[in-house]
């Protein structure tokens, strides 16, 4: 089992949850279902990865966004069409 973020407790088990997202223009919110996510069995938290989140954040800056339904899945998300080869801010 991986180590909690949270309570740093090894007692956590991979999930899906459902995530709201402002999109990066600030227009409005999405729902994103059945999103990867790490549930601790310990402090009852559930939250996602950092790699999850900069998936997210990467994908609706390379996309076009006015489009996107209010709400969608994970995969539904990062199957849309992108409109831009990388994001080029990015430096990490």
């Amino acid at each position: 089992m991986k180590t909690c973020d949270w309570c740093e407790e090894g007692k956590t088990m991979p999930t899906v949850s459902t995530v709201y997202w402002e999109l990066p223009d600030g227009s409005r919110a999405i729902e994103i279902t059945e999103t990867p996510a790490v549930s601790c069995l310990h402090c009852r938290m559930n939250y996602q990865e950092d790699q999850v989140v900069k998936e997210i954040e990467n994908q609706l800056l390379l996309i076009d966004t006015k489009p996107l339904p209010y709400k969608l899945s994970f995969e539904q998300l990062m199957n849309t069409e992108r409109i831009l080869k990388r994001n080029y801010f990015d430096f990490s």
